[in-house]
């Protein structure tokens, strides 16, 4: 397996591990019997991290397709590399942001990991343009 492509697999531990420790490190509230009640959300951090979690859930898709269809596509593989890992840290970062209620600063780095998926996703167009 490519760099890459344990990125993908980090992407989904990534968004996972952004609210997997509000619910199992017994959050007050927290009924397992009711994961999606709305009321365990009501603490401002709590919902934060859902948001960040429902997030990543979003932007999953984008990122997976982009480095399959690059990887497909003959697209050079270490810029898929670097671009992927450089994606898992831009989202490490956007996490600790939407958590930590920095919401400028949290828009920046969406925008930022939206430019390198849009990167990735194009890589196979412009390869023959890109050095070796």
């Amino acid at each position: 397996m490519t760099v890459a492509e344990w990125c993908i697999f980090g992407a989904v531990i990534l968004y996972l591990l952004t609210i997997v420790p509000f619910k199992a490190l017994g959050s007050p509230g927290f009924d397992n019997g009711r994961p999606r009640d709305p009321g365990f959300y009501d603490d401002p951090l709590r919902a934060r991290a859902l948001g960040a979690h429902l997030n990543g859930i979003e932007t999953f898709p984008f990122f997976a397709v982009a480095v399959l269809l690059s990887e497909f596509r003959a697209a050079p593989q270490h810029l898929v590399d670097e671009l992927a890992v450089l994606f898992l840290i831009v989202r490490a970062a956007y996490v600790v942001t939407y958590i930590g209620d920095r919401p400028t600063l949290r828009s920046i780095l969406w925008s930022i990991g939206f430019a390198i998926n849009t990167a990735i996703f194009f890589l196979p167009a412009i390869r023959h343009w890109l050095p070796s």
